[in-house]
């Protein structure tokens, strides 16, 4: 039987909002799944469960903070305890919630709903050693804040954590005056407030994240001759990176030297970016983007930024030479993990190109 049509089977995932461990995401898992069967490909599905809680993890660490930033005024501005006490309490209190937050993100501590099933599909062509795995996730995420609001969100809990350390090395030398005690608390509440709206809200068809990342990945599926070559579709990536994690923890050893291009985001506007995690990744992207000068933008290298995750992460710190293309700007930011990322306007002849270009010999 004949492969469908990339713009079919393209046409199909991006008419389902594919919230992870939903019926939606498991229909575009199946229809992923037959496209890479009819081009040749062995699939293989690697199931998993995950707790959706994870997804607190963020809000959790900014009310925290907000709280914590509370208790702290008064070591900060009364003269009865010592010196040293702010920064023992906030000190503590940050890892503590660190910690947490940890637990939460990895689904050690549960809060919230029920596990869910969700899975990664491993597609080969051989029984040779893959030595290089083409990854895109195909889940999607709407919450009550876009990346560009997750992202400052970040950095606002970035900065209000830096104030309170900042405050606590003053208290040493004796009292903080109020009105900078305040202010320092002001922010850390206004950060909680900003990470709180990380929560899940509505549904998106996530056209850019990531149906791009998949029709990249599809068309790479098509190009390739090198039987050593796989394709990974992950799942759960918007719950934090989970079908990578299941994945780099089931091949193990075997990861090291193994070379990962990880398609994610690649919108109509903006430069390509080779983003890498460490020295094997900045290595790789300078041999990938020769293959990626000749399609219009700019291609730049860059390491990964604060408040962006990203499937290649986990792959490196597994020992894979591993970065993730994508091609997005602000606006870009200011739409996903929103309802709206639709394919209605957006273009995948870009994503499909790249995808083309990465697997040429």
């Amino acid at each position: 039987m004949p492969a469908p049509s990339l713009e079919e089977t393209m046409r199909r995932v991006l008419a389902l909002p594919r919230e992870a461990g939903t019926p939606e995401a498991a229909e575009a898992r199946e229809i992923v799944a037959a496209h890479l069967a009819a081009l040749g490909y062995r699939v293989t599905p690697q199931p998993f469960r995950f707790h959706p809680g994870g997804l607190l993890a963020f809000p959790v660490f900014g009310a925290g903070l907000g709280g914590l930033a509370l208790l702290l005024v008064p070591l900060l501005t009364f003269g009865g305890p010592p010196g040293w006490g702010a920064g023992v309490v906030l000190v503590a209190g940050l890892g503590a919630l660190a910690l947490l937050s940890l637990g939460i993100g990895l689904g050690w501590v549960p809060l919230g709903g029920e596990m869910r099933e969700d899975a990664n599909l491993l597609a080969v062509r051989s029984e040779l050693p893959v030595r290089r795995w083409l990854v895109a996730h195909l889940d999607t995420k709407a919450q009550r804040q876009s990346m560009a609001g997750r992202l400052i969100a970040v950095w606002v809990v970035a900065l209000a954590s830096a104030v309170l350390l900042a405050l606590a090395a003053v208290r040493i030398g004796g009292p903080v005056p109020l009105a900078a005690a305040a202010a320092g608390a002001a922010l850390a509440a206004l950060a909680g407030a900003l990470a709180g709206r990380g929560r899940l809200r509505g549904r998106s068809r996530g056209a850019r994240d990531n149906g791009s990342g998949i029709a990249a990945a599809l068309a790479a599926a098509e190009k390739l001759e090198d039987p050593s070559v796989g394709v990974l579709v992950t799942g759960a990536e918007e719950f934090g990176l989970v079908g990578a994690r299941v994945f780099a923890r089931m091949e193990g050893s075997r990861l090291a030297g193994v070379e990962i291009v990880n398609f994610d985001t690649i919108d109509g506007e903006g430069e390509i970016y080779l983003v890498s995690h460490d020295r094997r990744g900045a290595g790789l992207a300078s041999r990938e983007a020769p293959r990626l000068a000749g399609l219009g933008p700019a291609v730049l290298a860059r390491r990964l930024p604060l408040g962006i995750l990203v499937d290649s992460l986990p792959l490196a710190r597994a020992g894979a030479a591993a970065i993730t293309v994508g091609r997005l700007t602000w606006h870009t930011l200011r739409r996903i993990h929103t309802p709206d990322d639709v394919p209605e306007d957006l273009s995948l002849e870009l994503a499909e190109r790249i995808g083309r270009a990465i697997a040429a010999n």
